[in-house]
């Protein structure tokens, strides 16, 4: 109940749709006790007295009250539709508003296609069992009171008898209700699990056909859909259980009126036409009874869909205490006094850092795999938050300025390019979201990515496919570059820009990094000497720890670290 409660306001944005929902379902549900009092009048009047004069206006009364329950009923569904969209695209808004203020390591325990699932799926069942709880659920209830109230005028005695199994009734769906839940967050973890499973195997369709993997994968996609059906069937066996009980109860009730019901008519104690009107009555009566059974099942799917999505709900945010403080202009002058970080407590990553890195020069990081060098920039960008000492950025500490406007002074080029898929302009344009196509050529000659982008059919309109599938890996560098340029940010970061490209390629790139790179402080990873060795300051890592620090010609005559790294060609010659 807890989860319906916490989506209520959501549906409470809407009074008028919701006033709509139910003035209809409840107009439409009055109209049931018209067939019952038509049909007590045909059997007794018109056949028990022979009065075919009334006939007609009493099928044109019962006509009327169906064209007006079921007129009304389309009108419900209408105006359900509606206020449902309205609270599913609010609550996944919200729910995406808050996926995105996560801080990066929520993710790195998340696989992709399981937020998906939430996102999409678990967002729609939440709501629909809430909406259609709330409207279905006081219909049948109401329906129930009104058709009871209507069978004990008929006979208490009758309305006794098929009231009798609904103790029976009310036991079972407690029995259903209190075990269903597990079943219901295995079945929903399951489809997530499948999910992911899929996401993955598409967007890594091309490794999957290089190393002929299809038949492995094959084989883990249906262990997990195995898990689905599986789970699925564990539901809908005590759905095959639960709803043919209840439904057997409810014609037990029936037979017990037919019982009672014909005993007082041939006792004279009833007239046929009223047996009759209260066996259409018991109909009205189980019907709605029934849809309570059937909401039961949904709202269990709804319960462990809204675990799910709240769970992500109240998943920490990135913290902001500097929010609303006064933003500087960054020039770029970049500090680190003795930073200490650790994504497990027990587990350090990065010991003691001293780095001074004056506005408009570059520093670069070099070292052995694991050493820590993409660790330290993701410090700087405030992806991850340093344990202990202090970051500051023109004598300003780093934690004193809002995230959002330090990331809008830095850009970032990693070695694996991202591209939306979308059009050029639009992947430029998250580096300027107005900048206009003059803007954006420039930035493209810059980053020597001109040439390609004209021979694409469109341009600059080009869709790109999904990652960029449509460019080679130096063109979606180039263009990742120019993004970067378009930005004009005071400080860079570039994470082994140059590391999958081709020896022709990269020296396109490495002249668009120049430019990029021109006045602007810059943090340069890197395993090719070529990027590196024009550095103000070269910073060598080992194990989290800066070892060694100086420009390429002096470690070169240490003897290090740094001069074997050159020698092994760990850093390419």
């Amino acid at each position: 109940m807890q989860v319906f409660i916490r989506v209520f306001p959501y549906v409470r944005r809407y009074p008028l749709l919701a006033f709509a929902t139910l003035f209809c379902a409840l107009m439409g549900t009055l109209m049931v006790v018209v067939f019952p009092a038509v049909t007590q009048q045909i059997v007794d009047q018109v056949i028990g007295k022979n009065r075919p004069e009334l006939l007609f206006p009493l099928v044109c009364l019962g006509f009327a009250a169906f064209f007006a329950q079921n007129l009304l009923n389309s009108l419900r569904i209408i105006f359900n539709n509606h206020f449902e969209q309205h609270v599913i695209f609010d609550l996944r808004s919200e729910l995406y508003a808050h996926i995105q203020k996560l801080p990066l390591q929520w993710f790195d325990n998340r696989a992709t296609g399981d937020i998906m699932t939430r996102l999409v799926e678990d967002v729609t069942s939440v709501e629909r069992v809430l909406i259609d709880g709330i409207e279905q659920g006081t219909v049948a209830l109401l329906q129930i009171l009104i058709v009871s109230a209507l069978m004990i005028s008929y006979s208490p005695m009758l309305t006794l008898a098929a009231l009798s199994p609904i103790p029976l009734l009310a036991a079972g769906a407690l029995a259903y209700t209190l075990t269903a839940r597990s079943r219901y967050r295995r079945q929903r973890k399951a489809v997530s699990e499948l999910n992911s499973l899929l996401h993955d195997n598409i967007a890594g369709i091309r490794q999957i056909k290089t190393y002929t993997s299809e038949e492995r994968e094959h084989i883990r996609f249906d262990a997990a859909s195995n898990k689905v059906r599986k789970e699925t069937l564990t539901v809908m066996k005590a759905w095959a259980l639960y709803q043919p009980g209840m439904e057997f109860l409810s014609s037990a009730g029936l037979l017990m009126v037919a019982g009672f019901g014909t005993a007082q008519v041939l006792r004279g104690g009833m007239e046929i036409g009223a047996l009759v009107a209260f066996f259409v009555l018991v109909r009205y009566l189980y019907e709605p009874v029934g849809r309570l059974h059937q909401l039961n099942q949904i709202f269990q799917s709804g319960r462990a869909a809204g675990d799910r999505v709240f769970e992500i709900m109240d998943a920490e945010v990135e913290r902001d205490e500097s929010e609303g403080a006064l933003c500087h202009r960054i020039r770029g002058h970049v500090v680190y006094q003795n930073v200490g970080f650790a994504y497990d407590p027990k587990l350090p990553v990065l010991h003691d850092i001293q780095i001074d890195v004056p506005a408009g020069s570059m520093v670069a990081l070099v070292g052995p795999t694991g050493a820590g060098k993409s660790t330290i920039v993701n410090l700087l960008v405030r992806f991850y938050e340093f344990t202990s000492g202090a970051i500051a950025i023109d004598g300003v500490p780093l934690r004193a300025m809002p995230r959002r406007h330090l990331r809008h002074h830095i850009a970032v080029v990693t070695q694996e390019s991202f591209l939306f898929n979308g059009t050029t302009a639009e992947n430029l344009r998250i580096g300027k979201p107005d900048a206009c196509e003059d803007e954006m050529w420039e930035a493209l000659r810059a980053a020597n990515a001109v040439d390609f982008i004209r021979r694409l059919p469109e341009g600059l309109h080009t869709p790109l496919g999904e990652r960029g599938v449509k460019l080679s890996v130096g063109e979606k560098q180039r263009l990742s570059i120019a993004r970067a340029l378009l930005k004009n940010p005071p400080i860079l970061i570039l994470d082994e820009a140059t590391a999958s490209v081709d020896t022709s390629t990269e020296k396109l790139i490495q002249e668009a990094l120049d430019h990029l790179m021109e006045k602007r402080t810059s943090f340069v990873i890197a395993h090719r000497l070529s990027t590196v060795r024009h550095a103000d300051q070269i910073l060598v890592l080992e194990r989290g720890r800066i070892t060694e620090r100086g420009r390429h010609e002096e470690l070169l005559s240490q003897g290090g670290l740094y001069a074997e790294l050159c020698r092994s060609s760990l850093i390419e010659k």
